[in-house]
């Protein structure tokens, strides 16, 4: 079995709009810390379970430098790490996404 891990970071913008009152109404944004993992049993072509480029090439297209509120209705960080996890695939069964240098989400199928 190979393991790919992937680390990248990105920023976005995103304001959420909690069942409470929270400072996070207001639009702001953060430079999100992203690590993902892939698996597979077999190599492609190429040698490689998945091409390091193409994930950052993939998650840099869907969400850096984006407000999260046009790709979400609730932008949350755990919404984000699953999204990760879907758009990379059946490979990918973990995303972990760091908000913030004391906050992180992880995500496993």
């Amino acid at each position: 079995m190979y393991t790919v891990v992937k680390k990248l970071v990105i920023s976005a913008a995103h304001c959420l709009h909690l069942a409470h009152e929270s400072i996070c109404e207001n639009l702001h944004g953060h430079n999100y810390v992203i690590i993902v993992y892939l698996r597979s049993e077999t190599l492609d072509i190429n040698g490689m379970v998945f091409d390091f480029t193409e994930i950052e090439e993939i998650i840099n297209a869907k969400l850096d430098h984006k407000n999260l509120n046009d790709i979400f209705e609730k932008p949350t960080t755990e919404n984000i790490a699953k999204y990760i996890c879907d758009i990379l695939g059946e490979k990918c069964f973990k995303v972990e996404v760091n908000e913030s240098e004391n906050d992180k989400v992880i995500y496993e199928k």
